[in-house]
């Protein structure tokens, strides 16, 4: 489900979006497995700052693994690359082109 702000039944309040925010996500919903995750873009006109947390992905083979590191690492730069740990034949560490730090692995 995407729905963007300017898609919304009620109007917004006069003010309470920076110019040019119509076509931001309000509302989006996306599954993994059967857990659901609810994103949306917010209402702040500053520059966004991700810092002192990563999102981690873990996926079943280092193929995927390989895979969702380059594509995630598109425009980014990569803090650690991919490489076997104690704890997972393929982790790597990157910051995405929007700032957001990622944590990928295999699962042992």
């Amino acid at each position: 489900m995407l729905m963007r702000f300017k898609e919304s039944p009620d109007p917004m309040p006069p003010g309470m979006l920076p110019d040019g925010f119509e076509n931001k996500v309000m509302h989006a919903s996306l599954f993994v497995g059967e857990t659901r995750g609810m994103v949306s873009d917010g209402c702040s006109g500053e520059k966004s700052v991700f810092d002192g947390f990563s999102l981690s992905i873990s996926v079943p083979t280092e193929a995927e693994a390989d895979k969702a590191f380059a594509a995630l690492g598109q425009g980014g730069e990569i803090k650690m690359p991919m490489d076997k740990t104690f704890w997972s034949p393929r982790f790597g560490m990157l910051i995405d082109k929007f700032g957001v730090g990622w944590l990928v692995t295999v699962a042992a």
